[in-house]
């Protein structure tokens, strides 16, 4: 694991007592700016209507990366699901703020892709909370 990667990890568990304060109504607010390219959907009830340039959000929470049904995914975000990588409050903020980034230092691979472009999202474990949510329902 390289340090960079280490440090990321640790600012994250260092900053878990600010992610316990999530707003789900903050978090589907902020999922407008997603729907351009994701949906939640679970079978034919639709939860969110948006876009599939990206995946289906349903369920994404404790999925493992890479691993949806009705999306290509790209090879580095399989390798990172294969390795192990599950999404978690922490692994969604830091992978949405910087996906290329994220999947160099995860995989320890400089040639690493992501389909998905850097996000600007002031509260993304808002985003994560919500997506939780409407699995709970």
């Amino acid at each position: 694991m390289s340090f960079k990667y280490a440090a990321l990890l640790a600012a994250t568990v260092f900053a878990a007592p600010a992610f316990a304060e999530v707003d789900i109504e903050a978090g589907e607010k902020a999922f407008k700016k997603c729907k351009s390219c994701h949906m939640i959907k679970n079978g034919d009830d639709v939860i969110y209507k948006g876009g599939k340039t990206g995946p289906n959000l349903y369920g994404l929470p404790g999925r493992a990366a890479g691993a949806g049904e009705e999306f290509k995914y790209g090879k580095s975000i399989v390798e990172a699901g294969e390795k192990g990588l599950t999404w978690d409050a922490e692994t969604f903020s830091a992978y949405i703020a910087d996906p290329k980034g994220f999947l160099v230092e995860y995989l320890d691979d400089s040639k690493a892709k992501a389909k998905m472009a850097k996000q600007r999202v002031k509260n993304p474990e808002d985003i994560f909370a919500y997506l939780e949510s409407v699995v709970a329902e």
